[in-house]
């Protein structure tokens, strides 16, 4: 099988998280992994590693020259950042960083190490389980994101793929990360800081907890593309603890989300929702 022949991973995002959990496995397995984080520091013993911020053409740079002269036989993408946040109430700054990291960010090290690739090579994008949904309450920043990322990994996939190169999505739902706190914190900031959604806020940060509550470990992540690596002909999406309910909500007309989402999230107390 083809998976015997592939040796060389280059992993972003691999000092913590689905990165790192994916990167002590597959060296467990005897691959040589190559890291790239914008972390000071990558914890995670056995890793060729380069320090590099994503959103900074030149550190890239930096990294590359570090590993011009690697073949890699795949590319797996971890680096990501999430947040929430109000499209009306939002920085343009912050608007502006989101998508610099979680879309500019596998444009620019798929770019840049594409012609390192080994022939029948493949690359691996972390989506998420939002990507393919209609968006929810002040996750939309982080869902366009990802959705903008899936649209992205589909074109990339019709282009290389005439060069036998094959790109693959992981869609993972919650996952017990730093991304989790990070939502948190988000969402912690949004109810202090909301002018416009002070008493949607809160209800909706209820029904975060929830979800995230039924988190899976990083670990289940890392086999998946230990799996999609072992494929002889790998999936071009691979979905992975998916919420039903978000599913369900999806499916229903725009109109039937738009009254639910309303009535879960309006204040309570009040009976009514937020008006200006």
């Amino acid at each position: 099988m083809f998976y015997k022949f592939m040796k060389n991973v280059l992993i972003t995002g691999v000092c913590g998280g689905m990165g790192a959990a994916a990167a002590k496995l597959l060296l467990q397995d005897g691959y040589t992994v190559y890291g790239i984080d914008k972390s000071d520091l990558c914890a995670v013993a056995g890793v060729i590693y380069a320090k590099a911020d994503l959103t900074q053409p030149k550190a890239l740079d930096e990294a590359a020259e570090k590993f011009k002269n690697v073949r890699f036989d795949a590319i797996a993408h971890f680096a990501g950042v999430y947040d929430m946040n109000s499209l009306i109430e939002m920085s343009e700054a912050d608007f502006d960083k989101i998508f610099r990291i979680n879309l500019f960010g596998a444009f620019r090290v798929n770019k840049k190490f594409f012609k390192q690739l080994n022939a029948r090579g493949r690359i691996i994008i972390t989506s998420s389980e939002l990507a393919p949904l209609d968006p929810l309450p002040f996750t939309g920043i982080y869902g366009i994101t990802k959705t903008a990322l899936e649209k992205y990994a589909d074109a990339l996939r019709m282009e290389v793929n005439l060069l036998g190169v094959s790109v693959s999505v992981i869609r993972p739902g919650a996952v017990k990360t730093n991304l989790l706190g990070d939502s948190t914190a988000a969402l912690d900031r949004l109810c202090e800081k909301t002018e416009l959604y002070s008493c949607n806020a809160e209800n909706f940060r209820n029904i975060v907890n929830s979800v995230e509550n039924k988190s899976i470990s990083p670990e289940k992540v890392a086999k998946t593309l230990k799996k999609a690596l072992k494929a002889k002909k790998p999936k071009y999406v691979y979905n992975l603890n998916r919420n039903f309910l978000l599913r369900l909500l999806s499916a229903l007309p725009k109109r039937f989300q738009v009254w639910i989402i309303t009535k879960i999230i309006s204040d309570k107390s009040s009976k009514k929702q937020c008006t200006r």
